[in-house]
């Protein structure tokens, strides 16, 4: 198998990604740029358990399931805080976000 394709792909999965992080206002937007690169890294995890045998087979699919897994609480977590962000201030614009600490 020629490895190049999916090592491209992941590359362009990942470049999106951090354009949509850097870029996008929107909390949600911004937790699907961040599930795509991961989602790049999980392709990179598999091509190279595929193209390159060590002495521990099946270890690139072992991390991509831990990243799975991860990618799987960190949107959990982050669609939590989004709705409470969207309670508390009526947006979800990363923008307005306050950063310091309001003493009530």
């Amino acid at each position: 198998m020629r490895p190049v394709i999916p090592y491209v792909t992941a590359a362009l999965l990942f470049g999106i990604g951090v354009y949509g992080v850097l870029r996008r206002r929107n909390a949600v937007l911004l937790l699907m740029s961040v599930e795509l690169m991961l989602n790049a890294v999980n392709l990179i995890l598999v091509t190279a358990d595929t193209t390159v045998r060590a002495a521990l087979p099946h270890t690139g699919q072992v991390f991509a399931l831990f990243v799975i897994v991860i990618a799987a609480a960190e949107v959990g977590v982050g669609l939590a805080i989004v709705l409470q962000l969207y309670r508390l201030r009526a947006s979800v614009a990363v923008d307005e976000v306050p950063l310091e600490r309001i003493d009530a």
